[in-house]
């Protein structure tokens, strides 16, 4: 191969900027195995960390017309490389170098340091015959030895790149990620929804809110509500991984946001969160006169004194699951759905919340028990549509809170519930 690339240097290491045509990468290089371990042990555990991941890649390589990758890290050992170096000059002196050509001869080996599973995701794609092998993606190649101060090195390489890559993280989805149907109504809803409008939503690393805050929520909090309805929206929807298994629950989601759906499925689940926000924000009467301030200010409904569930992340969380539960059980509408929960005791420091939601004492939200805050507001709204399961983890859990026993959590269940 001879290969158009770039030298430059960083630290000890000379390296070389170019690119590889997805046959040549299928063709040329190899996986990890003796080149950073002389124990056998040592190779079988850098072989077993490729996981089944590089199968999404060869999918995500398929699907996405946009599809693009960081460069590759190769080193190169054995063989002969030879660097045919090409020196620009120009009329006012300035000089460029460093360009030149890569000539390899094709005894060198070459593995990654960088990129396994966008390697077997290439290979995959190769020999699945896709027709894109004249695909090009960028490589940075550094030379190599297999001597015991050459597999050091190497294996810092190694090690740098992986320990401190850091996975994109979730706020950073939010704001740009163009295939994932919940960032988009996300980014559409705080555009669009007069809810929304002016700053109230909290731009935080987590979904924790402050009283010193005068946002609605964070933005955690609105990815994750909306995640509630997208599941919804593709409960009859059949969703295959790569393989063609058919898809249920958690990895049903994760897979549907990998890629961009049609225009059609975005407009759709669009519009079923804003009608969700508009409906919800329009009903309870907390909500409507926050939206109705021209300057937000969360004070009344967020405070020492506990204030509104909706303006609390963990209990918002919970009320948007127990509607869609209720709606789909029933096949209702949230219209329908939220006139019985109006008649729930929405503020935290009352009887149904204190101890499981609210801490009186210490006069903080008690985060731990979300699964237990929407079992009791869907028993206390129509218990009829629980599994006898849950209603067991239910009495379970408020025993344990309520530090009471089953008669009488019993007696508070029957105290709660809506007539």
């Amino acid at each position: 191969m001879k290969i158009p690339a770039i030298r430059a240097q960083i630290g000890i290491w000379v390296y070389y900027l170019s690119t590889l045509t997805f046959k040549q990468v299928s063709e040329h290089v190899k996986k990890v195995d003796d080149e950073l371990h002389k124990s056998e042990l040592l190779r079988e555990m850098l072989q077993r960390s490729i996981t089944e991941n590089y199968k999404s890649i060869a999918n995500y390589i398929i699907q996405q017309e946009e599809r693009f990758f960081n460069a590759l890290v190769l080193a190169v050992y054995d063989g002969d490389p030879q660097w045919h170096e090409v020196r620009l000059e120009y009329d006012d002196g300035e000089e460029f170098f460093d360009l030149g050509i890569l000539e390899l001869t094709g005894d060198e080996k070459i593995f990654p340091v960088d990129g396994q599973h966008r390697v077997e995701g290439i290979k995959k794609v190769i020999n699945d015959n896709c027709g894109l092998e004249d695909e090009k993606i960028p490589v940075i190649f550094i030379g190599h030895k297999k001597d015991e101060e050459g597999m050091q090195r190497a294996r810092r390489m190694f090690s740098t790149l992986n320990r401190y890559a850091k996975p994109v993280s979730l706020r950073d989805i939010i704001a740009l990620d163009e295939d994932d149907s919940i960032a988009i109504a996300c980014r559409e809803l705080i555009d669009g929804n007069l809810f929304f409008a002016n700053n109230r939503i909290l731009d935080s690393k987590n979904k924790a809110i402050s009283e010193r805050n005068s946002q609605f929520t964070t933005i955690i909090t609105l990815y994750e509500c909306n995640r509630e309805l997208l599941n919804m929206y593709i409960k009859n929807k059949e969703i295959r991984n790569p393989e063609g298994k058919k898809l249920t629950g958690r990895r049903k989601l994760e897979e549907y946001i990998r890629f961009r759906p049609s225009d059609e499925d975005i407009t759709a689940f669009n519009k079923l969160c804003d009608d969700f926000w508009t409906i919800i924000s329009d009903h309870f009467i907390e909500l409507k006169e926050y939206k109705q301030q021209e300057v937000p200010d969360s004070s009344l409904f967020r405070n020492k004194e506990g204030g509104s569930l909706f303006f609390r992340p963990t209990a918002l969380l919970a009320i948007v699951k127990a509607s869609i539960y209720i709606k789909e059980k029933r096949n209702c509408s949230f219209n329908d759905v939220f006139a019985k929960i109006n008649k729930l005791p929405l503020q935290l420091d009352t009887k149904m919340w204190r101890n499981i939601l609210w801490s009186p004492v210490k006069k903080v939200m008690l985060t731990t028990n979300s699964k237990t805050v929407e079992l009791l507001m869907i028993y206390c709204i129509d218990k009829a549509t629980l599994i006898d399961k849950d209603i067991e983890k239910l009495l379970i859990d408020l025993q344990g809170l309520l530090q009471t026993d089953e008669d009488s959590v019993y007696s508070y269940l029957e105290e709660l519930e809506l007539k």
